[in-house]
């Protein structure tokens, strides 16, 4: 887009939308330019919209399909494959200002705005005695929206499910200004398609999701924290496999060696450095009875150290462990973040698999992982001042991504597509679904403006990691 037409852009945002909502000064708009993935081909927006109701979204949107002007919705900024950071000028529509929550605990259901933390949805639901129990690491600063874009998961999911298993309703501003309600407080509904779940992990390329509806449950029952030491990766990955086959826990993380150390070095927690893997879970069904046969089966597998805990301060203390791997790395470094899932039958060949690619190639790749539900997040430490260093990491990073097809898994649990992933989905798909995909897409955005770059690419063939130096 020309200079002209940023003008143009900006003088009809500003005069159609109240003060203090529109942002085009150079200094604030770098604020919006990036997401947590820090992809360092993101441009700077030609404007943000900071909206605080549904029509003002619709205004925005309409503004700028009135234009041919690009669209890139935004929640907190807390994504993880550059989802929300466009690579050409666009007008950023963030959420971030849309935080009301309403808890009905009769219906069991909170609607929410779009823009609310995943946390303080969680708080307001506990007021009444409810959870709201997907739980991403980045709970206290992720929002609702971003969650349901990407159909966020977390270290509650291996039992309770992910995003898309309690979202009831959306509110949807479409890519002609028009806004639909989807759903609603109805456990039960088969009225018409199934559009509520289309537009869970669509990652604002079909529509911006401005509000939602959202399914809450009784509190969790009381929890016993297990963690397993474990010298060996294999034997942890087994104990994962028969854990998961006798019982249901509701979290089961997995960190590596290398985690283990960068969180040890960023918090002081006394973990074993030595330990080549640690499991850290939790179980609140089956008593005692269930708590001993998890740990059994962990010292059956070899652990070198087993330790059960009833009390929950000291169990939040090693959950809170498995939520600072990410924090940790990026202290190191920049990262590659993957996001690759398997069945679990297969998680030990992944993890051993990304162990031997990291050696292969001389760079450093650690597994954090919701181990119970197969879903991986190795990370790639990237030196930017090594270009040598930077080839190996790339081919590193796609070397992980055609492990986990080649295993039957999935290029994203969790994290979304975004536009770090998008080059890989065609063939994570198969070509008959990611056309049907684009003939979706192309129905709902037949301008193409929402979220150009996410998800979708024109052609396949190049490589997830291409350009990112």
């Amino acid at each position: 887009m020309q200079l002209s037409g940023f003008v143009e852009l900006r003088d009809a945002l500003l005069s159609a939308l109240p003060e203090g909502v529109v942002v085009t000064s150079p200094e604030s708009l770098e604020a919006y330019r990036w997401d947590r993935a820090e992809d360092p081909r993101a441009a700077l927006p030609a404007a943000v919209v900071r909206a605080e109701t549904t029509d003002q979204v619709q205004t925005a949107v309409r503004i700028a399909a009135s234009l041919g002007v690009p669209v890139v919705p935004r929640g907190a900024g807390t994504g993880l494959s550059a989802g929300a950071s466009s690579r050409d000028p666009a007008l950023v529509i963030s959420l971030e200002r849309m935080r009301d929550i309403e808890i009905d605990p009769l219906t069991r259901v909170a609607t929410v705005q779009a823009g609310a933390l995943n946390g303080e949805v969680k708080r307001a639901a506990a007021a009444h005695g409810l959870w709201y129990p997907p739980d991403p690491s980045s709970y206290e600063i992720c929002s609702i929206g971003g969650n349901i874009a990407t159909n966020a998961g977390g270290l509650c999911c291996v039992k309770y499910g992910v995003t898309a298993d309690y979202v009831l309703g959306l509110t949807v501003v479409l890519a002609d200004g028009r806004a639909v309600t989807l759903g609603g407080p109805r456990l039960k509904d088969v009225s018409g398609l199934a559009l509520t779940k289309l537009f869970v992990g669509s990652e604002g390329t079909l529509g911006i999701v401005t509000g939602a509806v959202l399914r809450l449950i009784p509190a969790q029952p009381p929890k016993t924290t297990i963690v397993a030491i474990f010298g060996e990766l294999g034997a942890a990955m087994d104990a994962v496999v028969d854990i998961t086959r006798a019982y249901r826990p509701s979290m089961m993380e997995f960190l590596d060696r290398a985690a283990i150390a960068a969180i040890e070095d960023d918090r002081h927690m006394g973990l074993d450095r030595a330990a080549a893997a640690m499991l850290i879970m939790q179980i609140d069904e089956g008593g005692p009875e269930a708590a001993a046969a998890v740990v059994a089966i962990c010292e059956g597998w070899g652990a070198t150290e087993c330790y059960a805990t009833d009390d929950p301060d000291e169990g939040e203390q090693f959950v809170e462990a498995r939520r600072a791997a990410l924090p940790a790395f990026e202290k190191l470094g920049s990262l590659l973040l993957e996001d690759v899932g398997v069945p679990v039958s297969m998680l030990g060949e992944l993890v051993l698999g990304v162990e031997a690619i990291a050696s292969r190639h001389d760079v450093i790749v650690s597994v954090a992982a919701h181990a119970g539900d197969g879903n991986t997040h190795p990370l790639v430490v990237i030196d930017r001042d090594d270009a040598l260093q930077q080839r190996r990491a790339h081919a590193a990073y796609d070397e992980v991504m055609a492990l986990a097809m080649h295993l039957g898994g999935t290029i994203s649990g969790e994290h979304g597509v975004g536009r770090l992933k998008a080059p890989w989905l065609e063939q994570s798909l198969g070509r008959d679904a990611y056309e049907l995909n684009l003939r979706i897409k192309a129905a709902l955005d037949p301008q193409g403006l929402l979220n150009p770059g996410a998800k979708f690419v024109g052609a396949s063939g190049s490589s997830a990691s291409e350009g990112i130096e």
